[in-house]
């Protein structure tokens, strides 16, 4: 059968390389993909959702999987269902959950979903007399679409006055940041919890930690992920119980209660807190860079189980054992300004088979591989513990270079206690 991949980055290349592996397949084809992507490539952007259905229409293609969330944002499963194409996403409306921050608040609210108390503004100086009364630390959030960086942690007042100025006055994050969220600062562990959902059935993919700030220490600018590891020790058999009953099996059954028919993946982005899990986000596809060490944990034919899951079958995973972690190598400058066309060197010299390269800003040009985006390369390893996963990635990193290469030292070190 022909697949279509829709995405660029390292979470795209991750569910190529997975799906590629099926016997179903005869051929992959990736919209736009990067220069990792060994399938055919084609040059449609992800957002332009009529040219990528004429394209699927055209080429015959038999089933699509969206990586990113703006397409989806954008309506494509829409346009795909009303040409009668399998595509596996949730709707334009069912993205409102990701696409407006306001939107999936509210949602949570109306239908007992734990989440932090919150407050929307559309006015910059009622939001910053806000921050005066409220005080600090806390959070706020651009409404819209921002790739991971329209949430900002303020610890002091000062920070606080300066997003929103950044955010509402100055448009840094364009329309998205018209209208913002501030919310109570949560503190515990931060867990990723995926599910593949088709209507009120779901399964839950293995358990992750995303590293989102951009240095060690989970300091400096949010970012849209440094690094993540599979499985997340602190997502015991009674804290998994708590998030599907208090968060998962809520939110379908309020989806289905709004008239919302959901199919995809649902990744709630969760605080572990003293009062128990607490949604921090919802996304409403594979999230990036988790999509990496979970794809590789699961075993067998990945894309039999999505066609299955699909058709309304009853699926389960088979889960590896062994743990996996992901590191981020990202250009300077990420995630403000970063720099790129720079030749990256030494892919060549890693030889472990336990390593796999998932690229993501990366382009070949005149058969050299050049940095493109913000978020380069996902050096991603297993290991039969944490330990050994970690310091198989991080041997393979040693041996990459580009100028101004930049990535976190620290990933999984909070969890290594545990394995």
């Amino acid at each position: 059968m022909k697949v279509l991949i829709v995405g660029n980055g390292g979470r795209e290349h991750a569910l190529y390389w997975k799906i590629n592996q099926s016997p179903l397949v005869k051929e992959v084809f990736v919209a736009k993909g990067n220069g990792g992507i060994k399938g055919k490539r084609v040059p449609i952007d992800p957002t332009n959702v009529k040219e990528l259905a004429d394209f699927a229409q055209r080429e015959g293609i038999d089933f699509t999987v969206v990586g990113p969330e703006a397409p989806l944002v954008e309506g494509i499963v829409d346009e795909f269902e009303s040409r009668g194409l399998k595509i596996f996403g949730p709707s334009q409306r069912a993205s409102m959950l990701e696409g407006s921050k306001v939107f999936a608040k509210r949602f949570m609210l109306k239908h007992g979903i734990p989440t932090a108390n919150f407050e929307v503004f559309e006015d910059p100086d009622k939001a910053k007399r806000f921050v005066k009364d409220f005080g600090v630390p806390l959070v706020i959030k651009a409404d819209g679409l921002a790739g991971g960086k329209g949430a900002v942690i303020c610890k002091t007042e000062q920070s606080a006055l300066e997003t929103i100025d950044l955010f509402m006055n100055r448009g840094i994050l364009g329309p998205a940041g018209k209208r913002v969220v501030i919310e109570e600062f949560l503190e515990g562990e931060e867990a990723s919890y995926i599910v593949m959902v088709n209507g009120t059935e779901y399964v839950p993919l293995p358990t992750s930690q995303d590293h989102k700030r951009l240095l060690d220490g989970d300091k400096g600018p949010n970012t849209g992920g440094m690094g993540a590891y599979s499985p997340n020790p602190f997502v015991d058999a009674e804290t998994e119980k708590a998030i599907r009953e208090l968060i998962i099996e809520r939110t379908l059954k309020a989806l289905a209660q709004e008239g919302i028919y959901y199919r995809g993946f649902l990744y709630a982005g969760l605080m572990l807190t003293s009062r128990g899990p607490m949604v921090l986000e919802f996304n409403v596809r594979l999230g990036d860079p988790e999509a990496q060490p979970l794809l590789m944990r699961i075993k067998g034919d990945f894309l039999e189980k999505l066609l299955d899951f699909y058709e309304g079958k009853k699926v389960s995973l088979d889960i590896d054992e062994r743990c996996s972690l992901c590191v981020v190598l990202a250009s300077k400058g990420y995630p403000e300004k970063p720099e790129v066309g720079k030749e990256i060197h030494g892919l060549e010299d890693i030889k472990d088979e336990d390593v796999i390269i998932f690229h993501a800003g990366t382009e070949l040009k005149d058969g050299k591989l050049i940095t493109t985006g913000g978020r380069v390369l996902n050096v991603c390893a297993w290991g039969n513990s944490l330990k050994e996963a970690k310091e198989k990635a991080y041997k393979a990193v040693e041996k990459i270079h580009f100028e101004g290469m930049h990535y976190r030292k620290d990933i999984g070190d909070r969890a290594l206690k545990f394995f």
